[in-house]
Order: C-alpha cells, then sequence, then structure tokens
C-alpha cells in the first residue's frame, strides 16, 4: 500500500457527557444523534431558531463522550450557546484539552486506517477514533487521539507528514466549507453552503433549532446562492474580493489557495458561468468547477 500523507489539525473539541447527552444534542443539531456510534461519525451543524449558520462539527463517540470535532477559538461560545438549552437535563459540555486531531488523506487513507471507504465510517483506535470525513470520502480520514498516543499511531501506519497547505488545496478543490472562513455566523444557510451533499442534514430526524425554515428552504426551492469551487486565473484576488459578471457583483470569493478557491455565487450567475458567460474577481479570471 502507498504510503498516505497526514496533517496535524488546529480544532476545537467539545466533550457532551451525561444520561440525557443524546436526547439533549438531538433537539439542537441537523444531524441525527442516534447515528452515532463507535463505528460511525457524522456531520452536523447548530443554527440559530431562523435556520442560520452558527457552528458545524463531525460528530464521533469515544467511550461515553459524544465529541463534537469543532472550530478551533470557538469552543467555548458553542457550549455557551448548548448550554442555554440544557434546563434540567442530565449533561454536562466541556472542552477537551488532551487529544490531538488529525487528517490522513489520499484515495488510500481508509485501507490504510482499516476503514470502508464510506463516509462516516468508524472505528475507535489508540484510546480515540478513527472515521473516515462524513462529508466525503475524498478528503480522507480523521483521527482523534490522546495527545500522548499519537505519535506511537501515526508510527504505526504507513503514513509521512504533510504541511496544512496540501490538505487545505484539497478540501478547496472539492468545495467542502470550513467554518467561518467560508460560510457567514448568523446569515448563511445549511442549503446554501452544500449541507445536504456533504451528509450534514438529516430529513428524518425530526426537531432540532431552525428545522423548519431549513426544511422550507429545500422544498420550495428558495436557495438563491451556492458555495461552489472555482479555478482562479492570474494573480489571485484574497478572501472577500468580489466576483463580478461585468460590473455587477453576483458573489465573492472565500478560501483561495494554488490557483483555487470557494466562491459564494448566484445561482443564476452560476448557470451562466456554466454556459461559457465569463466571471472575473480583482481582474482574476474565475470559472466554476464540476463536482
Amino acid at each position: 500500500m502507498a504510503t498516505v500523507r497526514y496533517v496535524k489539525l488546529e480544532r476545537g473539541l467539545v466533550s457532551v457527557t451525561g444520561a440525557d447527552r443524546q436526547t439533549f444534542l438531538q433537539g439542537l443539531i441537523s444531524q441525527d444523534v442516534d447515528r452515532i456510534s463507535a463505528n460511525h461519525a457524522a456531520y452536523g451543524a447548530l443554527l440559530t431558531p431562523q435556520g442560520k449558520y452558527l457552528h458545524d462539527f463531525c460528530l464521533a463517540e469515544i467511550d461515553d463522550h459524544l465529541i463534537l470535532d469543532s472550530e478551533k477559538g470557538r469552543t467555548d461560545e458553542l457550549i455557551s450557546r448548548m448550554t442555554r438549552f440544557k434546563l434540567r437535563a442530565e449533561v454536562k459540555l466541556e472542552c477537551v484539552d488532551d487529544f490531538t486531531v488529525i487528517a490522513v488523506f489520499s484515495p488510500d487513507a481508509p485501507a490504510a486506517l482499516d476503514l470502508a471507504a464510506n463516509p462516516g465510517a468508524a472505528r475507535p483506535l489508540g484510546g480515540g477514533i478513527a472515521f473516515v470525513d462524513p462529508r466525503s470520502a475524498e478528503l480522507g480520514c480523521r483521527l482523534l487521539l490522546p495527545t500522548t498516543d499519537a505519535p506511537a499511531v501515526l508510527a504505526s501506519l504507513p503514513t509521512s507528514e504533510a504541511k496544512f497547505e496540501d490538505y487545505d488545496a484539497l478540501r478547496i478543490r472539492l468545495g467542502i466549507p470550513d467554518g467561518v472562513r467560508d460560510m457567514d455566523v448568523d446569515k448563511s444557510t445549511l442549503l446554501e453552503c452544500n449541507f445536504e451533499s456533504l451528509n450534514g442534514i438529516d430529513w428524518g430526524k425530526g426537531c432540532y433549532i431552525g428545522q423548519e425554515i431549513t426544511a422550507r428552504t429545500k422544498y420550495r426551492g428558495l436557495i438563491k446562492h451556492q458555495l461552489v469551487p472555482v479555478s482562479v486565473g492570474a494573480e489571485a484576488p484574497s478572501p472577500g474580493t468580489a466576483i463580478l459578471a461585468g460590473d455587477q457583483k453576483v458573489g465573492e470569493i472565500r478560501s483561495i489557495l494554488d490557483g483555487f478557491a470557494i466562491a459564494l455565487l448566484r445561482l443564476d450567475a452560476l448557470e451562466k458561468a456554466q454556459n461559457g458567460h465569463s466571471l472575473t474577481a480583482a481582474g482574476a479570471s474565475i470559472l466554476p468547477l464540476s463536482t
């Protein structure tokens, strides 16, 4: 088997424990918590009551802990928001500081970790857990490992260390958003950020915060914008640069690296661009990629 690459990610982990941990989370987030087990991880989000994005995370189970693999620097806010709904639930939320998050990526990553190449496939590993990225198997796998055990686990695997930029470039080409780098807190919706195709919404689970508006947006076809991967010609514009069709703003650059970016585009402009109409950002040509 070919050597696969890994990179340590700067992430924030939140542990949810207690007898009511599953029912508590089930009423809050877009994913079906009952599906989470030692053999299955998932992806989901916490929304406002108006269906707007607040936080997204991978979800995994380690022993009697439900772990939210979320953005570093935003875990205190995530805990604070969820605690508002705790009421009398027997549940405890706290940051996890003694675990390391590692991305293992290449087409052979699932096989190297003895996992089926299915999004969310998981198994216990080295005091923690390994799982195929629940958003897309093309992005590889995640390891959540006790920091003291991580070096030995990595040494036992056919892996070599890579740069974060290598992993980030793959994510961008796949059009997978990375938290607030690509999504606007209290403004973005899950559907415009591709959560349906990234397995981040369970349509059959029942109520959660923002569920009614999210469902209405889907069934009434109310989406007007979408995050898409694009190639960027010439000198790369910076994140936040407006995308233009002629002199009309139709979108905005978000994450960008090595000639590729994630862009928020109006759907009518995206359709025209796919049919040959030109888009630019700070003079650079913008071409939507097929995903």
